[in-house]
Order: C-alpha cells, then structure tokens, then sequence
C-alpha cells in the first residue's frame, strides 16, 4: 500500500509539472530569425511620407542592417546618434530602422535626427508588428545583421557600439 500511494505521488508530481516543462521548450524555442536565416517578405510604412518599403526594395548583394528601435527610448536615440556619426563608415550597407511605435512620433525621429540627409537609412513603422515578431523582439534598440546574400549573420539584443557593429560586416 505504501509503494503504491509513493507511484501515485511521483505521477502526480509528473502531471502536475510536466506543464512548465512544455511552457519552458516553447519559450526556449527559436526565434523565427533564426529558424528562417534570410530576409523576409517585410513591408513598412517609410517616414515622413508613408510610402510603402519592402523586402523587394532591398539592394541586391549588400549588407543589410535592421535596427529595431523606440523613438523615446534613451538608447535607441544614443545609438542613432552614434551610427550618424560613424555614417561614412556604413558605405556599403543599407540600414532598415523600423518601430511599431505611431507614425507621429517616427516621423519626430525622422526630423530630431534629419534622416532625410542619410540616403542609406530607410526609417519607418512596421504597424503589423511583424519584425517584433519574426525577431522576438524583448528589448530595444535590437540589431540585425544580414550579409550579402540575405543570410543572418548576427544580432545584438541591445546598444550595441558602432565598431563592434562594423566587425560583423
């Protein structure tokens, strides 16, 4: 009787947790950046005037950067200003800052940092959440590096600092 009352509370105790170990693997699970490693089909709607960007619009056989960003995030605005200051260095790559943040308050960014004045900066609002999505997005700024084919090569989930940056190019 007692060797069948302790079976009994060991399968208890295993239904009873097995819940927070499949909570766990799915959590833990990929990020679709990860399982998926090339640009995706994306659209945003570009600052100031709304038109339409999308993957399509992607130079061919250039780096490809995406910062995901606030506008009223402290960091996102230090890293803005450190990439405008290192721009020259970015010849060769084109830069995606996308926020699902309101078009207001992306079209203030726009104008604050005179992203107009960098042609390699396409900034915009991704109003269906998709990159939030597809980069499982906990913090930003958050950094994406695709090479020349469009494959990943690396994120930062963070600030991250220009020259560290440049590295990965």
């Amino acid at each position: 009787m007692r060797i069948l009352m302790k079976h009994k509370l060991i399968l208890i105790s295993i239904l009873l947790t097995s819940p927070f170990y499949t909570f766990a693997q799915s959590d833990s699970a990929h990020a679709p950046y990860l399982m998926s490693p090339v640009i995706p089909d994306f659209s945003i709607s570009t600052s100031p005037d709304g038109t339409l960007f999308t993957n399509h619009n992607l130079k061919k056989n250039t780096n490809t950067v995406f910062i995901m960003f606030n506008p009223d995030c402290e960091f996102c605005q230090h890293e803005t200003r450190d990439l405008l200051r290192n721009i020259n260095r970015f010849k060769h790559t084109q830069i995606i800052m996308a926020s699902y943040m309101s078009q207001k308050s992306i079209n203030e960014f726009y104008k604050k940092y005179n992203i107009a004045n960098y042609p390699i900066i396409v900034l915009g609002r991704d109003a269906k959440f998709f990159f939030f999505k597809f980069f499982k997005l906990h913090i930003a700024p958050s950094t994406f590096i695709y090479d020349t084919k469009g494959h990943f090569k690396k994120a930062f989930h963070r600030i991250v600092d220009m020259d560290t940056l440049l590295k990965e190019l």
